[in-house]
């Protein structure tokens, strides 16, 4: 297999959610289903989704008639700059907008059961490779998924997040699979109930997700009374991206109030956001990213950070990171930033790259270093010349006292001034050091060399360690994986019927047997719709097959009428598949 440039580099945190796409997996009826939805929707989407949209399915190189393989299409997508990986379902918030930032579009691998043919519950590869691909090809569009990644991929989340998350994987897992009982999937539906009714305070990263959903999963575009669809789940969803133009469901204008929209993943959405341009994506994300610790920093990011029970980084205005579990921060009177602690493993970095010498092993036991200025001194310490810092006493080879504006009070011995490029302070390293604040104690002697980061103050606080791959960050994997459903005997027969038809499609031989099949599921599949249409589709026009359309025709005219959940799916189909026959409204 071709390799990506950008599969290449991803960081290793991101390659353990990299699955192996199992094409010989997907049955014969998963290639229909495929072709079903596809048809539809290029049909359909050719008149109401944005003007890339089809253009893109071309350069994406994904075929209506055939379930993409990855390695097709990522050697289309290595032309405009993008690449595909298969993964396993739902992969955690973080980790899917990482992806993005990277270039690399999340492709769930498993189809969605024809039980599910309008709309899943669970990421699927018609969602993901037939909605989020083909729009990607639009240059500005691709450049806010990027952006919108890295943005999110630095969002601050809470605890109850990763339980939501969790809680919401399992609802998909079991509702997509026909043989789940329906007691299952009411205790997985009230358990997401449930903790989403006590989840608290919103979490940067719930309502970036928001954002998220609101544009590149269910996005229109244009004017409230004229827009089109540009959202994947929207140009992925037969059901939806139908009904979504209609009027019961209400068009507002998109602003960063969508932020604080939340959303229903397994129900059509009763409202959508529309975008003039998408320019106005990257505008609204940008507001919201001035909102977030990432571009605040300071005791409001430093509250998010220990709130977050996650590894997060905080960078000094000098450029020094602190990488870690956040448990604790003092402030001063004033409410800013007086000093900050890790506990745990913590490495220190310089601009996203780790600091030799301070890595995890170093600084097993945690972190802890003042934020501010020294009292008394306007200049801030990384701004000092060697001369300047010689004269207020602060000199390697010396017993130095330090008092900063907050309170916080350093005595010991400067071991060691660690420098940038430019010859500006970064961090100290003290032998028998003692921090105080007041009666507090923040560091003795006994614990060994003091090293204290250099930085005014703390200018920026995000998800995750600055450099992943220094700090041999790993995700939480989730446990319980998509299922593969379990097909008896019955179905397997099924299955080979429709291997069969596809087959004579794809020989275009004008085969008899297609006659027999008929016979076979008249009797013995009478709950199957998809596949008369395939066989009416092959013998439309062939005056010795006649009688048996005109029958096939009849039967699915019928069944639509006793399901009703099924007679839009069947109109369109006939429309489609052998457009000459009308269906009755049941």
């Amino acid at each position: 297999m071709e390799s990506n440039p950008l599969i290449d580099r991803l960081p290793s945190h991101l390659k353990q959610f990299i699955v192996e796409q199992s094409s010989s997996d997907y049955t014969a009826q998963d290639q229909a289903v495929w072709r079903y939805v596809m048809r539809q929707n290029v049909d359909y989407l050719a008149k109401v989704a944005h003007g890339s949209y089809l253009d893109g399915l071309k350069k994406t190189g994904i075929d209506i008639e055939e379930i993409p393989e990855m390695y097709g299409m990522n050697r289309i997508l290595k032309e405009i700059g993008w690449a595909a990986v298969a993964v396993d379902g739902f992969i955690p918030p973080s980790a899917f907008m990482e992806f993005q930032a990277y270039k690399v579009l999340v492709i769930a691998a498993d189809i969605r059961t024809i039980n599910h043919i309008e709309y899943t519950p669970a990421p699927d590869i018609i969602h993901e490779s037939a909605g989020h691909a083909p729009i990607v090809a639009d240059p500005q569009y691709a450049e806010y998924l990027r952006f919108f990644g890295e943005i999110g991929a630095k969002a601050m989340s809470s605890a109850k997040d990763y339980e939501l998350y969790e809680a919401i994987r399992h609802l998909s897992i079991i509702k997509e699979n026909p043989n789940t009982t329906e007691e299952a999937v009411l205790k997985a539906e009230k358990a997401v109930d449930e903790i989403s009714a006590n989840m608290g305070e919103p979490s940067e990263m719930s309502r970036i997700r928001n954002l998220h959903w609101w544009t590149v999963e269910y996005g229109l575009i244009g004017t409230v009374e004229n827009p089109k669809i540009y959202g994947a789940g929207l140009l992925s969803s037969i059901g939806e991206s139908y009904s979504c133009m209609q009027d019961h469901v209400k068009k507002k204008p998109y602003t960063i109030a969508a932020a604080d929209q939340a959303f229903d993943i397994t129900k059509p959405q009763p409202q959508l956001y529309v975008t003039p341009s998408f320019n106005t994506l990257t505008r609204v994300l940008n507001e919201f990213a001035d909102t977030m610790a990432l571009r605040k920093g300071g005791a409001y990011g430093l509250k998010l950070a220990v709130e977050s029970n996650a590894v997060a980084t905080a960078e000094y205005s000098s450029g020094l990171q602190i990488c870690g579990h956040f448990t604790d921060y003092i402030t001063d009177y004033n409410g800013d930033l007086a000093y900050v602690q890790t506990t745990g493993p913590t490495m220190l970095a310089y601009y996203d790259q780790a600091l030799v010498g301070h890595g995890k092993p170093q600084h097993a036991d945690g972190f802890g270093s003042p934020v501010g200025k020294l009292l008394g001194y306007t200049k801030p310490i990384e701004e000092m010349t060697y001369s300047e810092l010689k004269e207020k006493g602060i000199e390697t080879g010396q017993n130095i006292s330090m008092e900063f504006e907050s309170g916080i009070k350093i005595e010991g011995f400067l071991y060691l001034l660690r420098k940038n490029r430019y010859g500006n302070v970064i961090l100290m390293t003290l032998k028998d050091c003692t921090v105080t604040h007041g009666d507090r104690i923040l560091f003795n002697p006994d614990w060994g060399l003091y090293d204290m980061a250099v930085g005014a103050e703390i200018k920026s606080v995000f998800n995750g360690p600055s450099d992943p791959e220094a700090f041999k960050l790993e995700f939480k994997v989730p446990e319980e994986k998509t299922q593969k459903i379990i097909f008896d005997d019955k179905s397997k027969k099924l299955h080979a019927l429709y291997k069969k038809v596809r087959n004579i499609r794809e020989s275009q031989k004008d085969n008899t047997e297609l006659i027999e099949i008929w016979s076979i599921l008249k009797e013995d599949y009478k709950e199957d719709w998809l596949l008369p249409l395939e066989i009416a589709e092959l013998i439309k026009g062939k005056e010795s097959h006649a009688s048996i359309l005109n029958e096939i025709t009849g039967f699915l005219n019928s069944y639509a009428q006793t399901h009703p959940e099924f007679q839009t799916l069947i109109r369109n189909g006939i429309n489609s598949y052998i457009g000459n026959h009308q269906l009755k409204e049941a």
